[in-house]
């Protein structure tokens, strides 16, 4: 097995890093949606369309996405060329920041969820500050596997 994922590393990891991308994408734009859905009437025609709009990108983008970074992310850790120890801390660092944004996901489709059932009570100003959550977690991330201070 191993040497089967050695022999593909540089395409695991190019589709993992592609995924994350298109992930990240959804983290940024979701809350984004949230703020201006916050704007409209429960029931109107531009509520109708927010919410097709925030089910489509989470099921059609995120939720597929984030998937296969996990399951790519699990293959680049297994892959020896790589050289990634779970014994370093960088590593322990960035996967906490990426059970984060996991958890963060999740957080967001209970929100859509809340759009869905004309129930949401956070204000326009919670979704602004909670846009920046994925900003935080990717800087994170992105430290720590390029310069793995640790």
């Amino acid at each position: 097995m191993s040497a089967f994922l050695d022999s593909w590393y540089l395409w695991i990891k190019a589709f993992h890093l592609i995924f994350v991308i298109t992930w990240m994408a959804g983290l940024f734009y979701l809350p984004r949606l949230f703020v201006y859905h916050t704007r409209v009437k429960a029931g109107s025609d531009q509520d109708k369309m927010f919410q097709v709009m925030e089910a489509k990108l989470l099921r059609i983008i995120m939720n597929p996405s984030m998937i296969l970074v996990w399951i790519l992310g699990a293959a680049l850790l297994f892959t020896p060329v790589a050289g990634i120890s779970l014994e370093s801390g960088w590593i322990l660092v960035k996967l906490a920041a990426v059970v984060g944004l996991t958890v963060f996901h999740h957080l967001l489709a209970l929100w859509r969820k809340d759009f869905a059932a004309g129930t949401n009570k956070r204000a326009e100003k919670f979704y602004r500050r909670v846009n920046e959550v994925p900003s935080l977690l990717l800087v994170v991330i992105i430290i720590m596997v390029i310069v793995r201070p640790f």
